[in-house]
């Protein structure tokens, strides 16, 4: 009995001491992923001369309208086209379902601001930052892309870009106490150190296909 017990504390020790190590490592990794990117988070005047302006999609409601986080990293992609920072838009997003559509919607709210369609790009196959980035760089062509999200994840986004040989700058969108924003800061420090070694893999995305250099017609990613 005392030989059981024994080998029971030794094993939640062991347990134990693992837990303390992973989450060592996952805050080691995460810390130094923002300390190699963070010089790279610019403003809105610093930003100039990129091929595009990288937009990263995320939460779209219900009823088909973007959710603040998107809405707010629409409001500053547009902003800095405006600024003629770059002459066209490439909107990354979860196009993966009939029923869930985050680059049409992007678009089209774009369009509505008054952005030419032909100066906007769809990425349908966005799945993922990672996803974004290596499409930005090998089908779209992009070389100097500025990014734009919320602040927390352009970290992560830029350590990517520069794994994948991308110049890339990230401007952030409004700053904004969003709901269940703690949460994300906690999955967001996973996440980075899930890409930490998925930039040392560099693994080929779920889909690549033919090229559509970003210099051309946004109207080729058409798909209505």
């Amino acid at each position: 009995m005392r030989t059981k017990y024994k080998w029971l504390k030794r094993g939640i020790l062991a347990l134990f001491c693992l837990g303390i190590t992973g989450t060592a490592v996952v805050f080691g990794l995460s810390s130094y992923i923002k300390k190699e990117t963070a010089e790279k988070i610019i403003t809105a005047e610093e930003a100039t001369d990129a091929d595009c302006i990288l937009v990263l999609g995320c939460g779209v409601r219900e009823d088909g309208s973007p959710s603040l986080m998107l809405r707010d990293r629409l409001e500053k992609g547009i902003e800095l086209y405006e600024a003629e920072t770059a002459p066209k838009l490439l909107m990354s997003g979860d196009h993966g379902r009939k029923n869930y559509d985050e680059v049409n919607l992007m678009k089209g709210y774009a369009m509505e601001k008054g952005v030419p369609s032909e100066d906007i790009f769809m990425d349908h196959a966005g799945f993922s930052t990672y996803d974004s980035m290596y499409r930005a760089r090998d089908i779209f062509c992009a070389e100097k892309v500025i990014v734009v999200s919320q602040e927390y994840h352009l970290y992560r986004a830029l350590y990517l870009a520069e794994k994948l040989g991308l110049e890339a700058y990230g401007v952030p969108a409004q700053d904004v106490n969003y709901r269940g924003q703690a949460y994300r800061e906690f999955r967001e420090m996973l996440a980075r150190a899930k890409d930490f070694c998925t930039a040392v893999i560099q693994p080929e995305p779920k889909y690549l296909g033919e090229k559509i250099p970003v210099s051309g017609n946004g109207d080729l990613t058409n798909d209505k």
